[in-house]
């Protein structure tokens, strides 16, 4: 018999399973034959057979079926629209990815590398000070610039920057930045940061167009879209 007319069930069968249906065969079907043979329980022998009738019923769906073009288009469609619907979901609603072409937060974040952060992050709390955030730059009417900078100041509080020192609310003690690469020059503000907004500062405070320099230089709270985790291109990094 030549090998493409051999039916798909008996190529879908194990050795033991056609040795199983020969000797199955040979002693006219009977089960107690077979018990005997196998030296197993009458029930085993039924559970056996149930199972080889079962592939075989398989196997024949499997031949009945040939294979269409049209349905594995349709299987690839659905299986990319999937894939498609999920990345919206989570770009939207979980993650926020962006890109930082400057050197403004240096060494924290490098010039031209790729963020990851949390949409979720500020529904049940507010930006902390020393967050690293992903908003919209309140310069842009159109909302489609986004930036990355660290919070400096909180709703409320006044920012002074007096010869490259952050002091908040009049301190005597300057605020502690580890994160910056090298001392600030200059002096800045003071500046009241208004209810629900917050004060922007890129950590490269000598190379940085952070709030110090814009027109609307505070931030709402509604347009700060994520906490910045980490760095994914061209490395991966926690971000802090």
């Amino acid at each position: 018999m030549e090998l493409n007319k051999i039916p798909q069930w008996m190529l879908a069968l194990e050795p033991e399973d056609s040795a199983f249906l020969k000797n199955f065969a040979l002693k006219s079907g009977s089960l107690k034959e077979i018990a005997r043979l196998y030296q197993v329980s009458y029930p085993t022998v039924r559970l056996r057979l149930d199972k080889l009738i079962q592939k075989i019923e398989l196997a024949d769906q499997q031949e009945e079926e040939p294979f269409s073009w049209k349905k594995e288009i349709i299987s690839w469609i659905q299986i990319i629209v999937a894939a498609v619907i999920i990345a919206l979901v989570l770009n939207n609603f979980i993650i926020a990815n962006s890109r930082v072409p400057t050197g403004s937060m240096e060494n924290t974040i490098m010039s031209k590398s790729r963020v990851i952060g949390s949409r979720l992050s500020y529904l049940t709390s507010d930006p902390e000070r020393g967050d690293v955030v992903i908003f919209h730059f309140p310069d842009d009417p159109t909302g489609k610039i986004y930036y990355v900078k660290r919070v400096i100041g909180l709703p409320g509080e006044t920012v002074s920057v007096v010869d490259g020192k952050v002091y908040i609310n009049d301190s005597d003690t300057p605020l502690d930045e580890p994160y910056l690469p090298e001392p600030m020059e200059g002096s800045y503000g003071p500046y009241t940061v208004p209810e629900g907004c917050y004060f922007m500062m890129g950590d490269n405070r000598n190379n940085s167009l952070d709030a110090r320099f814009w027109k609307n230089q505070f931030v709402e709270k509604d347009k700060i879209i994520a906490k910045v985790l980490f760095t994914y291109f061209p490395k991966i990094e926690k971000v802090e």
